[in-house]
């Protein structure tokens, strides 16, 4: 297994390593010490490596992910899994700011809190969250799903278009054209492979209620202004 100390070498040299993994390589898992909150760890990823970052990071780790499954042993600054497109990341603490913002598919798992904006202008991605979440999260989201074990802050859900959001908590607003919708038997099911993936053990999809687009904004009406 490479093992990568950001203590005695550049994060560039981790990087180049891990976009240089040829098709069909048989070392592709790497570990990384001493990340000390550096920025864009493991950015970039376009193939199936595992990567364990033992310790907390900064902006925008595991950025562009396609097919890596990256583990942060830590808590992770704002932008984790930022236009992620495939694969898993794995934030083990706390996540901040817009959190698995505009990604497009995989799995993004956040074992602590995220802060605002968790999931912004989502387009495909799964985001499961152990704890709770700040203002305006999934705000524009458009496909994917937000799970929330915890609670959510204001604004949740603002301006949604067909991202599904299940928050198992309270929500202490909900954002312009996002309402509360049944939970029917194929959304619990949905909830259940996504409570499995993410190793939730402990609750039930019943446990949660659903939100979603009440679908009154999808196009200008002068009727719906004051809500824009």
């Amino acid at each position: 297994m490479p093992v990568f100390d950001l203590a005695a070498t550049p994060l560039r040299a981790l990087n180049q390593a891990l976009h240089g993994v040829a098709p069909g390589a048989n070392d592709t898992a790497f570990e990384v010490l001493n990340p000390r909150g550096q920025h864009a760890v493991a950015v970039g990823i376009d193939g199936p490596v595992t990567v364990t970052v033992r310790g907390s990071v900064g902006y925008y780790c595991a950025g562009m992910n396609d097919g890596g499954t990256v583990t942060v042993q830590g808590s992770a600054g704002p932008g984790v899994a930022e236009n992620m497109m495939s694969g898993t990341v794995v934030i083990e603490g706390d996540a901040s700011q817009y959190a698995g913002a505009t990604g497009r598919g995989g799995l993004l798992v956040i074992k602590g809190n995220a802060a605002s904006r968790c999931g912004i202008s989502m387009k495909g991605i799964d985001i499961v969250v152990h704890g709770s979440i700040g203002h305006m999260s999934a705000f524009m989201g458009q496909t994917g799903s937000l799970v929330v074990l915890g609670d959510a802050g204001e604004a949740l859900g603002d301006s949604l278009y067909e991202a599904k959001l299940f928050v198992r908590g309270s929500v202490k607003s909900l954002g312009a054209d996002c309402i509360e919708k049944p939970m029917r038997a194929e959304h619990r099911e949905h909830l259940a492979v996504l409570l499995d993936r993410a190793g939730v053990t402990d609750v039930r999809p019943e446990e949660f209620r659903r939100y979603g687009s009440a679908r009154t904004l999808y196009s200008f009406n002068i009727d719906n202004a004051d809500a824009y």
